[in-house]
């Protein structure tokens, strides 16, 4: 993201940037939280899908529609989110963005009035179309906080804020929720009486969702108050043509954003199915709550990842470690499928911190030399995070063909960390401006 001239960027954390930088340390602050809120919201699914399985007696593809629909605002809202920015800037941006968040959440108020399962799935849509766009805004702001050498550093740091919301939302979400699941199962009403489970029963997701929005209201005001500390950011004025779909010619970002497709799509996979996976009797057998605190343990393990490699990022080559990391977690997910019992789920809990530095390494890679276009790669990588609608849904598909098979199902996430670890490989060298 190019300055106007005569100015600089931000610092990074903790460094002096030669030459001056923009005075509003704050920002560091404001972008750690956007991380925290929308990696929270997005694990949050992960609790809500069994929920949802339950009260509606879903098959697995049927409950894979929820991150269908929460990741296709991603490919519908990406690249015009993308244009907001460039129009707007990056914090007004953001304060649209969260606004919608917050409609997205109250929208959850007459879903579960009306027990209706499509309205929770549109109320998931409203809900991530404000992610979409204020991920637009806090992935290439963070390349403004530091010098263009250690950014798959410093997006790796702030991916472990991302990781922090991640790991503590679900293990909220599961005593709110899952833990307010009745004795009694959905699957043995009908007619009123079903109905009116599922209102009582959706109830807890609304409370959740209330408080996010109580949350959002808080940070959307203090992210108003700050709209004008960023008066020297400039975009490419020319975003609109093609969309920013003339990056794609690039092979390095083409590649890039094909593996963020993947990458989204095989994390959301796993995390969609570990509480189903670690209920089953040659796993670990665990009730349904138990299975849902211990999703904590998979972005968990990305948020000590994260911190951790945002340290190595700096000694070793981003595309060697994400080449490391990808082939990790094909040997973690054989180990879980071949193996029963306690080594069986904690190996397929352990891909967490696998996962740890791919989004933001992969990122990062991609982006590379982008210059004044970084708004419309951020743009073309947010429709890329809809691989988290398709490939979820496919293994969700796989796993109803395979008669409830979540082994078989895994191979599908596996297949898509061996392409990620070929483009580690591939831009391992510096980009070519």
């Amino acid at each position: 993201m190019a300055m106007a001239p005569g100015k600089s960027t931000v610092p990074e954390f903790g460094e002096e940037v030669p030459g001056g930088h923009v005075d509003a340390p704050e920002l560091r602050y404001f972008v750690m939280a956007l991380f925290f809120i929308f990696g929270g919201i997005t694990s949050l699914n992960d609790v809500i899908i069994p929920k949802l399985k339950e009260l509606f007696t879903l098959s697995y593809t049927e409950a894979m529609l929820v991150q269908f629909c929460f990741f296709t605002a991603y490919a519908v809202i990406g690249i015009p989110g993308a244009m907001l920015v460039c129009k707007v800037g990056y914090m007004r941006g953001a304060a649209v963005g969260l606004l919608i968040m917050i409609a997205g959440c109250l929208a959850f108020i007459p879903a579960s009035q009306t027990a209706t399962y499509w309205q929770f799935l549109a109320a998931y849509f409203v809900l991530a179309a404000g992610v979409v766009i204020v991920q637009v805004v806090a992935n290439p702001l963070i390349s403004l906080l530091g010098k263009p050498e250690t950014t798959s550093s410093r997006l790796t740091f702030a991916q472990g804020f991302n990781s922090l919301g991640t790991t503590l939302f679900p293990i909220a979400g599961s005593v709110l929720i899952l833990g307010s699941l009745a004795k009694v199962s959905a699957k043995d009403l009908a007619g009123p009486a079903l109905d009116a489970y599922r209102r009582t029963e959706s109830a807890a997701i609304v409370h959740g969702y209330l408080g996010i929005a109580v949350a959002l209201a808080l940070v959307a005001g203090a992210v108003w108050m700050f709209r004008n500390r960023l008066p020297a950011e400039k975009h490419d004025a020319d975003h609109s043509a093609g969309l920013g779909l003339d990056l794609l010619t690039r092979a390095r970002f083409g590649y890039g954003a094909l593996c963020i497709f993947l990458y989204v799509g095989a994390e959301v996979s796993i995390g969609s199915l570990i509480v189903s996976y670690l209920m089953q009797d040659h796993v670990m057998a665990l009730p349904e709550q138990s299975a849902g605190k211990l999703i904590g343990l998979y972005w968990g393990g990305a948020m000590v990842g994260r911190f951790v490699g945002s340290a190595v990022l700096r000694k070793v080559n981003p595309g060697v470690v994400l080449a490391f990391n990808a082939c990790a977690a094909i040997g973690l997910i054989a180990v879980s499928v071949g193996t029963q019992g306690h080594v069986s789920g904690y190996a397929l809990l352990l891909v967490g911190l696998m996962n740890s530095i791919m989004f933001p390494t992969i990122f990062s890679l991609a982006c590379e030399k982008l210059g004044a276009r970084a708004a419309d790669g951020s743009g073309i990588i947010n429709v890329a995070i809809c691989g988290g609608a398709i490939v979820p849904l496919a293994t969700g598909a796989l796993a109803d063909v395979a008669g409830d098979n979540l082994g078989i199902a895994l191979v599908l996430p596996a297949v898509c960390y061996a392409v990620i670890a070929g483009f580690g490989l591939f831009a391992r060298k510096p980009a070519v401006a």
